[in-house]
C-alpha cells in the first residue's frame, strides 16, 4: 500500500469521479484553480504528513505537555511540524484571497487536512485557531480584525474556544463567568474556563480567546450571554505585544489520550483585571459561537475519519503480514503451512466492515464540504439553499455517527491486531485513545441527535430534509437498472427514515413529546446508516459504469471491484439494522423515562 494514512486513490475517486469537484473551477470564485493545483496540493499534504506528522504522533504522546512557571510546553517534536506547517501555506487553505489567504474550495481544504488530523493532539492547536479567526472575520470590527486577523491567519496567534465551566458543560446557560462593565465602556472577566483545548503554548506567541462571559445585569440563561477576546498578551498600538493579561492557566487535564493538546483550566480575572472585548453585540453569544461550532462539529467528523482510516489501514497491512493458522481447506493438516490471517473469515469480516465505514464517512465528509462550496459558488438562488440546507441536515450525521462508528474502527483494529493491538508494541491501542474524545467534544453525540431532530429536521418546515430525502432518492433511481440488488435496499431504508420522521413530527402535535426526544440519538444512528448507505451505493454505481467500459476498469479493476463488495456488503450485512432502530422507536417505550431512579440499581 502506498500509504498507512489515507488511501490516495480512494481519496481521489470520491473527489474526481463521485462529486466532480473540478466542476467547481467553472464558477468565478475558483476559477484560478485547477485539478492539477488540487492533486499537486493533497500531494504535498501526504508528504508532509508521512515525513512529518505522523512521527511525532508517539513521540507527542509519550512527552505530553507540561505546566511551568505558568506556562504549557508542548511537546518538542511538535514546534517543528508547526514551523512546517506554517511555511507549508497550511493555515491559510481557507482563507479568502482578498484577505491574504489561498482560498481554496473548502471540500480542497478538507481532503488536504484529512492526511494530518490522526495527529489530532497537534491540529488542534491549529483548527481552533482557524475558527476563532473565522469568528472575528465575521463579527468582529475593523479595529479588532486589524489587530488581530494577520497573525492568527499566519498561526503566528493562536486561538482557542472557551465556553465549558465545572458547572456548566452542556448547560452552557448555566454558565458563571460574567463580565465586569468599567465607566470607560470596556470590560473585565472573572470566571472559570475548563476543557479549553490549546489553551495554551509554547509555539503561539500570543493566544486569542474567544470566551462566553455574561455581562453583570444580563437575563440568565443562553439569551444573556456575550462572547469577549481576551489575548493572553494585550495588543499595542503599533500592533506589538504588551503585558500579560490577567489569566492563568490552573492545571493540564491528565487525559486518555490526545496527551499533546494542552486541554488546561484556565483562572479568568483572579486579580480584577482580565481585560476582554466584546465580539459582536451584547447577548448574541451563542449566535456568533455556533457559527464556530457548526464548523468545529465538521472538523471533528474528519478527526473521526482520519483516525478510522489510519486504523483500518495498518489493521489491513498486518492482516497481511501476520502469518497465523492454516487455510480453511487445510485445516485439519497440522503440517499445513502458516497462512496470513486476512485469509482467515473473520478477519475478512472485520476488515470489510472496517472498510464500509471508513470509505463512508470520507465520501460524506468530502460531500457535505462540497455542499458548503456549491452553496457559495450557485448562481440559482434555490439551488443555494439547496445545497446549504444538506449542509445543515448532515453536520450533526458527520459529527456524531463518524466520530461513534470511527472510534468503533479503531476498536476493531485493536481486534484484528489480537493481544498486540493492545500493547504499545503497535500504534493502534494510540489511535483508539486518540479517537474517543471525538465523540465528547463540541456537544456530546447525544447533543447532535437533539440538534438533528429538535431543530434539523424542522428547518423551513422540513424542506432541508425532505430536499435530502430526495436527492438520495435520485441516486437510488441512477442506479436502479445497474445495481437491481443493491439498489431497492437503500430505497427501502429512505422510506423508513421518512417514517420515524414522520413519526416524530405526528408525536409532537401530539404532545407526545418524549418521543423523539428519548429516541433522538437512535433516530442520528439509524440516519447516519441511510446516508452511509446512499454514499456507498453511490459509489457502487460508478465503479459498475467504469467496470462496464471497454476496458473493464484497466488497472483499477480491483479497485472498482472492491467498492462493488464494499457497498454491496454494507447494504446486506449492516443497512439491515436500521429497521430493527425503526421497531424499537416505533413501538414508543419510554421505559428509559418510566423507571425509577432507585431502580438503576438496587
Amino acid at each position: 500500500m502506498a500509504s498507512l494514512i489515507i488511501d490516495p486513490r480512494d481519496q481521489k475517486f470520491v473527489l474526481y469521479e463521485m462529486l466532480n469537484v473540478e466542476e467547481l473551477c467553472k464558477t468565478p470564485l475558483y476559477a484560478d484553480f485547477s485539478r492539477d493545483l488540487f492533486d499537486m496540493t493533497l500531494t504535498e499534504a501526504e508528504r508532509f504528513a508521512t515525513g512529518v506528522v505522523f512521527p511525532c504522533l508517539a513521540e507527542g504522546d509519550r512527552e505530553g505537555c507540561r505546566l511551568e512557571n505558568g506556562n504549557v510546553h508542548i511537546p518538542k517534536c511538535f514546534h517543528r511540524c508547526a514551523r512546517i506547517y506554517r511555511e507549508g501555506g497550511w493555515t491559510t487553505m481557507n482563507v479568502a484571497a482578498a484577505n491574504g489567504g489561498q482560498g481554496f474550495p473548502r471540500v480542497i481544504a478538507v481532503a488536504a487536512k484529512e492526511w494530518f488530523s490522526h495527529n489530532s493532539a497537534f491540529v488542534s492547536y491549529f483548527t481552533l485557531t482557524e475558527g476563532a479567526a473565522n469568528l472575528i472575520e465575521t463579527y468582529g470590527t475593523e479595529a479588532q480584525k486589524k489587530k488581530y486577523l494577520p497573525k492568527m491567519h499566519e498561526a503566528v496567534w493562536g486561538g482557542t474556544m472557551a465556553l465549558t465551566e465545572p458547572d456548566a458543560g452542556t448547560d452552557v446557560g448555566n454558565l458563571k463567568t460574567k463580565a465586569i462593565r468599567r465607566p470607560d465602556g470596556t470590560f473585565r472577566l472573572q470566571g472559570t474556563k475548563m476543557f479549553i483545548t490549546a489553551a495554551d503554548s509554547d509555539i503561539m506567541e500570543n493566544i486569542i480567546h474567544p470566551v462566553l462571559a455574561r455581562i453583570e445585569g444580563d437575563p440568565p440563561g443562553t439569551g444573556g450571554i456575550s462572547i469577549f477576546l481576551v489575548p493572553k498578551f494585550l495588543v499595542n498600538d503599533d500592533g506589538t505585544l504588551g503585558k500579560r493579561n490577567d489569566y492563568s492557566i490552573g492545571k493540564i487535564e491528565e487525559k486518555m489520550g490526545i496527551h499533546g493538546s494542552a486541554t488546561c483550566l484556565v483562572n479568568l480575572g483572579d486579580n480584577g483585571e482580565c481585560h476582554a472585548e466584546l465580539l459582536g453585540e451584547e447577548r448574541q453569544g451563542m449566535k456568533i459561537m455556533f457559527q464556530m461550532m457548526n464548523s468545529a462539529r465538521i472538523g471533528i467528523g474528519i478527526q473521526g475519519l482520519s483516525g478510522a482510516s489510519i486504523a483500518y489501514l495498518h489493521a489491513l497491512q498486518y492482516a497481511k503480514e501476520r502469518l497465523q493458522g492454516s487455510s480453511l481447506a487445510e485445516m485439519k493438516n497440522p503440517a499445513a503451512p502458516r497462512v496470513p490471517i486476512i485469509q482467515h473469515p473473520d478477519v475478512r469480516r472485520m476488515l470489510l466492515w472496517m472498510k464500509a465505514h471508513t470509505d463512508g464517512f470520507r465520501a460524506l465528509l468530502y460531500f457535505t464540504a462540497l455542499c458548503a462550496d456549491r452553496g457559495e459558488t450557485d448562481e440559482v438562488e434555490a439551488e443555494k439553499e439547496k445545497w446549504l440546507g444538506f449542509l445543515e441536515v448532515l453536520t450533526p450525521i458527520c459529527k456524531a455517527y463518524c466520530t461513534d462508528m470511527a472510534f468503533r474502527v479503531t476498536e476493531m483494529a485493536i481486534q484484528v491486531y489480537g493481544g498486540y493491538g493492545y500493547c504499545s508494541d503497535y500504534p493502534v491501542e494510540q489511535f483508539l485513545r486518540d479517537e474517543k474524545i471525538a465523540s465528547i467534544y463540541e456537544g456530546a453525540n447525544g447533543i447532535q441527535g437533539l440538534d438533528l431532530v429538535g431543530r434539523k429536521l424542522g428547518l423551513k418546515k422540513g424542506m432541508y430534509f425532505m430536499n435530502l430525502l430526495g436527492e438520495m432518492g435520485k441516486t437510488v433511481g441512477r442506479y436502479q437498472a445497474a445495481l437491481p440488488e443493491l439498489a431497492p435496499d437503500v430505497q427501502a431504508a429512505i422510506n423508513t427514515l421518512a417514517e420515524v420522521a414522520m413519526l416524530f413530527a405526528a408525536s409532537g402535535k401530539a404532545g407526545k413529546f418524549l418521543i423523539p426526544v428519548a429516541n433522538a440519538y437512535p433516530f442520528l444512528m439509524l440516519m447516519g446508516q441511510v446516508v452511509m448507505a446512499w454514499m456507498l451505493l453511490w459509489q457502487a454505481g460508478v465503479a459498475q459504469e467504469k467496470l462496464a467500459a471497454p476496458d473493464g476498469g484497466g488497472a483499477d479493476k480491483a479497485f472498482f471491484t472492491g467498492k462493488l463488495a464494499t457497498a454491496r456488503y454494507f447494504i446486506k450485512h449492516v443497512l439491515p439494522e436500521v429497521d430493527a432502530a425503526a421497531k424499537g422507536i416505533k413501538s414508543e417505550d419510554l421505559s428509559m423515562m418510566e423507571i425509577p431512579d432507585g431502580a438503576f440499581a438496587s
